[in-house]
């Protein structure tokens, strides 16, 4: 774990970021904050390319939870069966989906209590939600994030809390709507976890990883 960087050094880390892309985006397709929800769910242990081939089609059909459950769970696995824990993740849509009907009038709600409460919805799928469609700061920490707070010292932590937090306290709060995208997409694309693309990284400069002039 790398020490946590100091406030200009983040400041300029995040600068840089915005400056080769000031609007980053997540790329699960989806058509309304419920498809979104069910889109994050099936990520866990999925790609979002493999999420986005497996619903293609079944938000054509089924974007809202009235119509997830008329498709039925074995109509939902013969959409999703290609992705990792299907069955499971099946279970859990028109376990969510049954609740939303029931107790939200079939509205998603925005909190990240009431979110977390549903099946299959954590705090880091509560937490994409509540920043990708009500655009609130939220910080979801996944693998990516996690990979490259402590190897940088962006936002260092022993676990996806500590990271959260570290995100929070530190990044400056005019880059902290985007700040988990940023993060998501330099781990994904150039901080890799076993080859990470140090000789093209935009912030080698200021990284404190170990490894990057080996």
């Amino acid at each position: 774990m790398a020490k946590q960087l100091d406030y200009h050094t983040i400041r300029e880390i995040f600068t840089r970021f915005q400056d080769a892309e000031a609007e980053p985006k997540g790329e699960l397709d989806h058509v309304n904050v419920y498809t979104l929800v069910v889109a994050v769910a099936l990520s866990a242990q999925a790609t979002d390319a493999g999420v986005n081939k497996a619903t293609k089609e079944l938000f054509k059909i089924a974007d809202t939870p009235q119509k997830m459950l008329d498709l039925g769970e074995d109509g939902l696995i013969e959409h999703i069966k290609t992705i990792g824990l299907y069955r499971n993740k099946a279970k859990n849509v028109i376990k969510l989906s049954r609740i939303l009907v029931e107790h939200y009038g079939g509205e998603v709600p925005n909190s990240r209590a009431a979110l977390e409460s549903l099946p299959g919805v954590g705090r880091k799928t509560a937490n994409v939600v509540l920043n990708m469609w009500w655009h609130y700061p939220a910080q979801a920490v996944d693998t990516h994030i996690f990979r490259v707070g402590n190897r940088s010292g962006i936002c260092p932590g022993k676990d996806v809390n500590a990271v959260e937090r570290a995100i929070e306290d530190n990044i400056p709060v005019d880059f902290q709507q985007h700040a988990h995208h940023w993060l998501i997409l330099h781990g994904r694309y150039h901080c890799k976890a076993r080859k990470p693309l140090c000789g093209t990284c935009i912030i080698r400069d200021l990284c404190l990883y170990e490894e990057k002039n080996l």
